[in-house]
């Protein structure tokens, strides 16, 4: 399902955090927090590209049928690739959070539409009219596909960040 891939709480990263701020070094916490976006940045490249790539199908127009260019020049795969971010936290809660920011839409995109795509099916009004509805299928579970084959690698990266600035505050 579509949602925010997180790392964080663990008991390390806290205490961890707390003796950053305990120490009082702002380089150091900087230090941590841009190792810990690096981290993730690979999971968020991956995602907005898979969500540029992403092949919708539509059961297409019978015979007959109307159609024309789309009212907008809004390329609708990377508009929602942009709203995919990367959150980092030092503070009480500290990690990195990669997420689907409904913010960042456009007025006229729902904001689930990430998790219609996510369930492989996107049904939506053709053109903005609410009498006509089209539906259009995608591969299933992609979001999380594409989390799983990150999630060792960035457990793996956390550790060593984890080890890195434990041997820096020793």
């Amino acid at each position: 399902m579509a949602g925010s891939v997180q790392i964080h709480g663990t008991g390390q990263l806290l205490t961890l955090s707390r003796r950053l701020r305990a120490a009082g070094g702002p380089r150091l916490q900087q230090n941590f927090a841009r190792r810990i976006r690096r981290t993730a940045e690979p999971l968020h490249r991956d995602l907005t590209s898979t969500i540029t790539r992403l092949p919708l199908r539509s059961a297409g127009r019978g015979a007959r049928r109307r159609g024309g260019p789309s009212p907008t020049q809004r390329p609708f795969r990377a508009t929602l690739a942009g709203a995919v971010r990367i959150s980092v936290r030092t503070g009480t809660n500290p990690g990195a959070r990669v997420f689907f920011d409904p913010a960042l839409l456009p007025p006229d995109i729902s904001a689930g539409v990430l998790y219609q795509l996510d369930a492989g099916r996107l049904r939506h009004p053709v053109f903005g009219n609410r009498k006509r509805w089209a539906n259009q299928t995608t591969p299933a579970g992609w979001w999380g596909r594409t989390v799983n084959r990150h999630t060792p690698r960035m457990r793996a990266e956390v550790e060593r960040v984890l080890t890195d600035v434990r041997r820096q505050l020793e």
